[in-house]
């Protein structure tokens, strides 16, 4: 089936024809970790019959991950998330290693207790009472994003609204120029590319591209290093006497995972929101009718776009589960988009419902000691952006499908093409 599928989905095969491809398939044939499917859409029938027949499922062998386990079901899930004793995260938190060396470190990539000293030191920046602080820049950001779009002609979502927003929030974290937020899309962009499916060509642009990268946070780190007490990223790692020592690509790292973890969880969530609304128009015209769902609408887009599509763990000890047993050593994938389209997590789960009765408990967010630092600034963020978008414009209509990325890892889009017919 594996090269068959791939193919398939350049021919343009639909969902339902991949479906009973997908069924006709011996089980152990099936490995859920291929680009191209997700590109395409398609690997939502692999997912389903996983979670049915073999929800802790074996993968002996594939080109571009060698072997793993698939985690699908909600529980399953959790259950493995939460055993970091067992389950570790110190071998990368993908599939694929970020670099031919081996994993870049950085504190999701850690066991406790390291882990936690680290990631309680940035912690301040997205604690409850900062997010109430940031709420009005995001709100006068979001509000200036919309009044510049054009009225009555395509563009793109994604570049104008989706990237701007996240891109924006994420330079103020760092304590960068906002002229200089574009370049954290690109890095974003850069260091979950794959290569020659992207527009990084070659794994040597990419390492190219990631050492300019080092160099400017190299630069930075050394200027907050020795300047006065400041309350961005940069300064509370290169201040701190827990990390001012750490080596340097450790701090990279650091600065890597906020990268994309601040750009990647709410451009996608932003675009997804707006693409779920579009093919859901009845919910669509609720959300019009009553303002007072758009919370709701923002915890059912995460779950329903799940930005993170999975994350890796390594066993560090024989462990059962759902009947099976993961060896010591192995490497095994936690897939957040199958557990969020569980059905005994879920009713109607493939659904996008904006009156659903509890969305929050998505696993987007990961769970346990590594759930997402900056959930409720994602949240937030994709709140006041709909808040905004609805005192504006009646309607924002979706005019091809999206363009989404060749990755196993961010799910997401690179173009999404929209009209905005015109203003309240």
């Amino acid at each position: 089936m594996n090269t068959a599928t791939v193919s398939a989905t350049q021919r343009g095969v639909t969902l339902e024809d991949f479906r009973h491809t997908v069924y006709s398939t011996p089980l152990a044939e099936l490995r859920p970790a291929q680009q191209a499917l997700f590109q395409e859409d398609l690997m939502w029938p692999i997912f389903e019959r996983l979670r049915a027949e073999d929800p802790v499922h074996f993968c002996a062998q594939s080109p571009d991950f060698g072997a793993y386990w698939s985690i699908t079901r909600y529980d399953d899930v959790k259950e493995v998330n939460a055993n970091h004793q067992v389950f570790s995260s110190e071998s990368g938190i993908t599939l694929a290693d970020q670099t031919s060396a081996g994993p870049i470190p950085m504190f999701i990539a850690m066991d406790p207790p390291k882990h936690n000293v680290q990631r309680k030191i940035v912690n301040p920046a997205f604690s409850p009472s900062n997010i109430v602080r940031m709420e009005p820049l995001i709100r006068e950001r979001a509000a200036q994003i919309l009044d510049a779009l054009p009225l009555g002609t395509r563009f793109d979502w994604v570049d104008q609204v989706s990237n701007e927003l996240a891109s924006m929030t994420l330079a103020t974290l760092f304590g960068i120029p906002q002229e200089e937020r574009h370049k954290l899309t690109y890095w974003c962009e850069t260091v979950t590319a794959n290569p020659g499916h992207s527009r990084v060509t070659s794994l040597e642009e990419k390492l190219m591209i990631m050492g300019q990268c080092h160099a400017y946070f190299m630069a930075l780190w050394n200027e907050r290093l020795k300047g006065e007490p400041r309350g961005d990223l940069i300064s509370m790692l290169a201040q701190n006497p827990q990390t001012r020592n750490m080596e340097p690509m450790e701090y990279f790292g650091n600065v890597i995972l906020l990268i994309v973890a601040g750009n990647d969880t709410t451009r996608n969530s932003i675009t997804g929101s707006l693409l779920g609304l579009s093919q859901s128009p009845t919910e669509y015209q609720r959300l019009r009718e009553n303002h007072g769902l758009v919370p709701n609408l923002v915890a059912e887009s995460i779950r329903w776009q799940t930005p993170i599509a999975h994350m890796r763990r390594q066993a560090l000890q024989d462990y059962a589960i759902g009947g099976k047993t993961i060896r010591k050593g192995d490497k095994v994938a936690m897939w957040y988009v199958s557990a969020n389209r569980d059905e005994r997590a879920f009713e109607r789960p493939n659904d996008f419902r904006i009156d659903r009765r509890e969305p929050r408990p998505h696993l987007s967010f990961g769970y346990g000691v590594h759930r997402c630092i900056g959930d409720r600034l994602a949240e937030l963020q994709l709140r006041v952006l709909w808040e905004e978008i609805l005192t504006r414009f009646p309607v924002i209509e979706v005019v091809e499908p999206p363009k989404r990325v060749y990755s196993v890892f961010v799910k997401g889009y690179e173009e999404m093409q929209v009209v905005i017919p015109g203003r309240r």
